[in-house]
């Protein structure tokens, strides 16, 4: 959420940014009329009951003393209409006001690139060989068909479409790859969380993904108002919602796996091949609370503990700085990590590393304190992939295979496998 005094101070810096997203916030005039007609009408009230109470008082007097009252009770009555028209006014200006608040996204840094979409993104580096192989690279999905090791149409059977079962050495590898991560993270310092799968209205709209993204939440069917998690983000960042965190914590680091379920609304014919893009998939997140002044350090750190998964798996990756308009909506500055797949002969997105400044905590109400009598400022909260477990065994898979579709292990993973190569369906270890 942004900060309302920014927004009542600096307007036209304030929309001038928000533009860079690609869309028109001019509108923001006319919310803070809104918000100043809120704030005459809370004046007015308050104006009305202090007199209300005051003419209570009269009332006792006047009849102490004998005095005729009706006049005064009249008005009184008068007072009394018009203050709850006053403020059922309010009420409603009030919750319009919210809705627009939460539904504005973060301001961009300053520096990032200013651009449209993904085609304006800026390549920081790559990392690694791109692999050269003497035979026609096949998809993942081809090679899982070759060694058995996915099965889609029993997925579709028992559940829904993009829904995938892990069979044999692939479910293997996707557990291999969780706990490669795990153990990676925690021995860098992230403290290692095991987090509900189910999260609360409050918790999505904390981490700003309610109001705008609540058709893409699996709802459950009850009036408990809660959600099936779609990212390790939501529960672990309110952990600390309503809290103010003693200094000496910070900076808390968090590393978390997590099934996430997403409805991936409006995205049906995009990589809906495979299990590049599933409504069910694992992931393994890291987030950070830091103070303001070291969140774009934790950043860079961050960002080097996700590359340090694809690196000791020795699959070749780029490093790039999204643009304005490709922005997420909670975050001002976003790193994607994208991993080059030989089947499509580019590099796609396999983890976002980003910087959420105080949105998140503004909106989750997660503050600290410099000193004893400081007041209390808000914390700066940081998310990235660490990696999503879906796509980084698709990168294994495809950049490891053989031309007869068998899959080398990974030296790092060859001892949470147990096997040094996912073998074809038939042939044996």
């Amino acid at each position: 959420m942004l900060d309302i005094q920014r927004l009542r101070t600096q307007p036209q810096d304030v929309i001038e940014r928000l533009n860079h997203r690609g869309e028109d916030f001019s509108y923001i005039i006319q919310l803070l009329e809104d918000d100043q007609k809120r704030r005459d009408i809370i004046q007015k009230v308050e104006t009305l009951k202090a007199a209300r109470n005051q003419n209570a008082k009269k009332i006792g007097q006047m009849k102490r003393e004998g005095l005729p009252v009706e006049a005064l009770l009249a008005s009184i009555d008068q007072d009394k209409e018009a203050l709850k028209e006053l403020e059922a006014t309010l009420a409603a200006l009030e919750t319009s006001l919210q809705d627009a608040w939460l539904r504005l996204p973060n301001i961009p840094h300053p520096k990032i690139p200013i651009g449209l979409d993904e085609a304006d993104n800026r390549v920081i580096r790559h990392e690694g060989e791109v692999p050269t192989f003497p035979f026609e690279p096949r998809a993942h999905w081809d090679l899982a068909k070759a060694t058995d090791i996915l099965d889609f149409e029993r997925a579709t059977k028992i559940s829904a479409s993009r829904f995938v079962v892990y069979k044999g050495l692939g479910a293997r590898l996707e557990r291999a790859l969780i706990q490669f991560m795990m153990d990676l993270h925690s021995h860098a310092g992230y403290q290692e969380m095991l987090l509900p799968y189910i999260v609360n209205g409050a918790s999505m709209l904390g981490s700003g993904q309610f109001p705008k993204f609540k058709e893409d939440a699996f709802g459950l069917k009850d009036d408990r108002d809660l959600y099936l998690n779609p990212t390790a983000e939501v529960p672990s960042i309110n952990l600390h919602r309503d809290e103010i965190i003693p200094l000496e914590d910070l900076p808390i680091r968090y590393t978390a796996f997590t099934t996430a379920f997403r409805q991936e609304a409006g995205s049906a014919g995009r990589d809906t091949r495979g299990i590049l893009r599933q409504h069910q998939f694992n992931k393994v997140e890291l987030i950070q609370f830091t103070k303001p002044e070291d969140s774009y350090e934790a950043l860079d750190q961050m960002l080097a503990q996700s590359e340090a998964v694809l690196k000791a798996l020795n699959i070749p990756y780029r490093v790039v700085e999204l643009c304005s308009g490709d922005l997420g909506f909670a975050m001002s500055k976003t790193y994607d990590i994208e991993v080059y797949l030989p089947s499509y002969g580019t590099y796609r997105e396999i983890g976002s590393i980003s910087n959420a400044e105080d949105f998140q905590a503004r909106r989750a109400n997660i503050r600290f304190k410099r000193d004893k009598d400081a007041k209390p400022e808000y914390v700066h909260t940081l998310n990235g992939s660490g990696l999503a477990v879906g796509r980084t065994w698709i990168a294994v898979v495809e950049n490891y295979q053989k031309e007869d579709g068998s899959i080398i292990i990974p030296e790092v993973l060859k001892p949470y496998m147990k096997v040094d190569i996912i073998p074809t369906k038939g042939a044996k270890l």
